[in-house]
């Protein structure tokens, strides 16, 4: 990655590129297919999910993947959340459709859709003969060693603001291994 001026989505993945050799650049995920046909960026870091909505698989010829074994790069947390007072002002009825709408079931199944669209995305590159390069298990661990900085200086902060980022940083990793690809929450009840 030394050399190459790659976009993060986040402010922490921004900041662990540039402890992987890159360049990074923070921006949205709108700015992306611009950034990439001006050489603003040479890369980015998206799931393959969104490939094809910011046509990466027509602006690139190359991606890169981490095999199964060797797990992700990093984990993002999407949230749904709304204003508590918002929520007190609603109709019981509307607060119903929210309720029955949202919870652990909900999440489950938005995690395995977004998911789900992975195959649909990669195969956008590979229905375009783009190359795409598996990096293996053992490669990942030293991508993982070089990124443990962003945790340390994150566990550092939280304790800097009264938390135990250690317990924190310990907690997220049991969830992700207990809800990730191989557990994951149960698809929402089907409604008559």
């Amino acid at each position: 990655m030394r050399g190459l001026k790659v976009r993060g989505p986040t402010r922490q993945i921004t900041k662990m590129l540039g402890y992987l050799g890159a360049t990074p650049v923070g921006m949205p995920l709108p700015q992306i297919p611009d950034a990439l046909s001006k050489g603003t960026i040479d890369g980015c870091v998206i799931p393959w999910e969104v490939v094809p909505s910011v046509k990466v698989h027509e602006l690139t010829k190359f991606h890169s993947e981490f095999e199964p074994a060797g797990g992700a790069l990093y984990t993002t947390t999407f949230v749904m959340a709304m204003n508590k007072a918002k929520y007190n002002s609603l109709s019981p009825e509307l607060k119903k459709v929210i309720d029955a709408n949202s919870g652990l079931a909900t999440s489950g199944w938005l995690g395995k859709t977004q998911q789900g669209n992975d195959g649909i995305g990669r195969k956008s590159a590979v229905d375009r003969k783009n190359t795409i390069h598996t990096i293996s298990a053992a490669d990942a661990q030293e991508f993982k060693r070089k990124a443990r900085l962003v945790e340390v200086e994150w566990i550092e902060d939280m304790n800097k603001r009264g938390f135990d980022g250690k317990k924190l940083m310990d907690t997220a990793r049991a969830l992700i291994d207990k809800h990730g690809k191989a557990g994951g929450a149960p698809a929402p009840a089907k409604k008559a």
